[in-house]
C-alpha cells in the first residue's frame, strides 16, 4: 500500500462518466498551461495531503507505511489516531526513528509542508482549513469519538480532488463518512484493514 501511495500524483481530471483518474506526468505537473517542475512544486501548493487514519493499535501499520515511503514524497501525510485521552502520546517520537520525513505533532494553526508527517495530540479533534491544521478540544457525537472522520471531512471540503484518505486499522465506523466525503471531491481513498 505505501507503494501506491508514493506513486500517487495530484489528480487533475476526473471524467464522471466512466470513472477514469487522469493523472500528470512524473517530472511536472501543469498550472494554467504552464509546466512545473517538481522541484517548484511545493511553492504553488499543488502537492496533496493525506489524511491517514487509524486504531490505538495503529502504531504498527504506521510505522510499516512510513519505512515504505521515500524520502521526497510529494505529499504532506496526517495521521489521525484514536488516542487515549489522559496518556501522553509517543507516537511521534516513536514514527521519527523510521522515517527519513520530518515528523511533528500538530499544533493549533500549523500550515502542512509536503514531506512533513503530522500526528494528532491526545485529546483533541482537528480540521484543516487552506491547508494550516486547528486543534479544538476533543468532539464527541452521539457519546463517540471519531477524530478520523471529524479530520477527513474538513479534508474533503478543503482539498476537493486533490484529498487523499487513508484508513489503516481498526473495528468501528470512524472514518467512513470522511472516506465518502473525499470519493464523492473527486479525491482518492484507500482502505485496509
Amino acid at each position: 500500500m505505501a507503494q501506491r501511495l508514493a506513486e500517487r500524483r495530484p489528480v487533475k481530471k476526473r471524467h464522471a462518466r466512466i470513472g477514469k483518474q487522469v493523472s500528470l506526468p512524473a517530472e511536472s505537473t501543469k498550472r494554467k498551461s504552464e509546466e512545473v517542475p517538481v522541484s517548484e512544486q511545493t511553492s504553488d501548493e499543488s502537492f496533496p495531503i493525506v489524511g491517514i487514519g487509524a486504531s490505538a493499535g495503529g502504531l504498527e501499520a504506521f510505522t510499516q507505511l512510513l519505512r515504505e515511503l521515500p524520502s521526497d514524497v510529494n505529499m504532506a501525510l496526517v495521521l489521525v489516531q484514536h488516542l487515549d485521552p489522559t496518556y501522553k502520546s509517543m507516537l511521534t517520537e516513536l514514527l521519527s526513528r523510521t522515517t527519513s520525513l520530518t515528523v511533528l505533532e500538530v499544533t493549533d494553526g500549523v500550515r502542512v509542508k509536503p514531506r512533513h508527517v503530522y500526528v494528532i495530540p491526545p485529546n483533541t479533534a482537528m480540521t484543516i482549513s487552506e491547508r494550516v491544521l486547528h486543534l479544538t478540544a476533543r468532539v464527541e457525537v452521539e457519546g463517540k469519538h471519531m477524530p478520523i472522520d471529524h479530520f477527513l471531512l474538513s479534508l474533503a471540503k478543503d482539498q476537493k480532488s486533490r484529498a487523499i484518505g487513508v484508513i489503516l486499522s481498526g473495528t468501528s465506523m470512524d472514518g467512513i463518512q470522511g472516506l465518502r466525503a473525499i470519493k464523492d471531491e473527486g479525491g482518492i481513498t484507500i482502505a485496509q484493514d
